[in-house]
């Protein structure tokens, strides 16, 4: 018999079953609980709600654990690359040699993108941010691309991802050249997808352009990393967004804006910010631990700890030697990198902080290696939007294959119950 859960409301009792998935969470199955009884439940920021039945990732937050499709994150950023691991979010498998040399050059087949696309972003002043830039041209890719996708077509989904994947790399690259008053670059087939990320940022036309292996090694983990994390806030409004069976641009551009806020994909910004402060501050890091260590002081550590990982972020530990690998091979003297490593050794070493879990998580380690790079702290948003559009397409794909009904979230209206209108010459 089927595991039940009882709830009495005014002397009665109703039963709701309890589903459970096959990494063992339990929930209570409350879809009948308005119909039943007239009542929904009150939580704010859905952090006890399970809103879908998904099978892309599973994240223990307790343990440490991140899988996509049951692989884990660290197996696969160890002999995965992004262009595979992108390829497993979006269809389930891993894919045979020939399936992903398949992948990867459909997707080279739509990186071309519309001329009258620069009219589009000509309009933007230098001063505009690369997230108000990049989520306006993905909505509108929709006007250039107006045939709605076919969710029943498997032909129409798989080139509908390949576009995506293809476009939104360049357009994510040209919010740097229009801040920095570049000439727009484009694709170049001949190169792997994240080595053309690189060209695409930095190459100039006044010479050539050298692609450091170890960098490109570096940010293929970084996107890997950032691929997918569960029912996040930018991933669930690209499922309620497209649930409303809008297309997969639209959606996706709901999810670079809700990746934009502070509190969610800006996090890697707030780093360096926090940093830059400390250095302007005369660079007093000791200061600075003891300040975050004050309960009345505001001063808080960004990058350290997370709202889901309870433990040891599994992502920092894994972009940790990356940050390092990259750190050496540039031979970069920055005195803004040295209080990062000084503040990591502190974190690492210090009872205060190890006793409460806070940790560098994979935030500070990717502003480190961003920093590196040379890409300016507003771009460093955009630079995750490009590592999670693999896992925004496959939750997008997984909701309108499931033909998961319109999101409608319920409310407790807290307004005046009965007001009488007064004529305007009466107030």
């Amino acid at each position: 018999m089927s595991e039940l859960a009882k709830l009495e409301l005014n002397g009665k009792v109703y039963e709701f079953p309890v589903v459970e998935g096959t990494e063992k969470e339990k929930a209570i199955d409350i879809s009948k609980l308005r119909d039943l009884t007239g009542y929904v439940t009150m939580d704010q920021g859905y952090k006890n709600t399970g809103a879908c039945f998904s099978s892309i990732t599973f994240l223990d937050g307790e343990e440490g654990i991140l899988k996509y499709r049951g692989y884990t994150i660290e197996e696969l950023a160890e002999k995965s690359n992004f262009l595979e691991v992108s390829y497993l979010l979006i269809f389930g498998n891993l894919p045979t040699k020939a399936e992903l040399e398949k992948f990867e050059n459909d997707i080279r087949k739509y990186t071309l993108v519309n001329e009258e696309m620069k009219n589009i972003i000509d309009g933007f002043p230098k001063s505009a941010h690369p997230m108000g830039i990049l989520a306006s041209l993905t909505s509108a890719l929709t006007a250039f691309n107006p045939k709605s996708v076919n969710v029943n077509s498997e032909k129409d989904m798989y080139e509908a991802v390949c576009k995506t994947m293809g476009k939104f790399l360049v357009i994510a690259t040209w919010t740097y050249r229009k801040n920095m008053g570049y000439p727009l670059n484009y694709y170049d087939n001949t190169k792997s997808y994240v080595e053309n990320f690189m060209r695409l940022m930095f190459e100039l036309p006044t010479g050539p352009y050298k692609i450091d292996p170890i960098v490109v090694q570096a940010l293929d983990k970084l996107f890997i990393l950032h691929a997918d994390h569960e029912q996040n806030c930018s991933t669930s409004t690209v499922r309620i967004v497209g649930s409303s069976h809008a297309g997969l641009f639209a959606s996706i551009s709901a999810g670079v804006s809700a990746l934009w806020g502070p509190l969610h994909g800006g996090a890697n910004q707030a780093v360096l910010e926090m940093l830059e402060e400390i250095r302007v501050n005369g660079g007093d890091v000791a200061k600075y631990v003891l300040k975050a260590k004050d309960k009345d002081d505001p001063f808080r550590l960004m990058g350290f700890g997370h709202r889901v990982y309870k433990n040891f972020d599994p992502r920092a530990k894994i972009i940790k030697k990356a940050a390092d690998d990259v750190l050496s091979t540039l031979g970069i003297e920055d005195p803004i990198l040295d209080i990062a490593k000084q503040l990591e050794k502190t974190a690492l070493e210090d009872d205060y902080f190890k006793s409460r879990n806070l940790y560098p998580n994979v935030d500070f380690y990717s502003g480190i290696i961003y920093r590196a790079l040379g890409i300016p702290t507003d771009m460093f948003t955009v630079m995750f939007a490009i590592g999670r559009l693999p896992g925004w397409i496959a939750q997008w794909k997984e909701m309108r294959s499931n033909k998961e009904p319109i999101g409608r979230p319920r409310q407790i209206f807290t307004g005046h119950t009965q007001l009488t209108y007064v004529p305007i010459n009466q107030r």
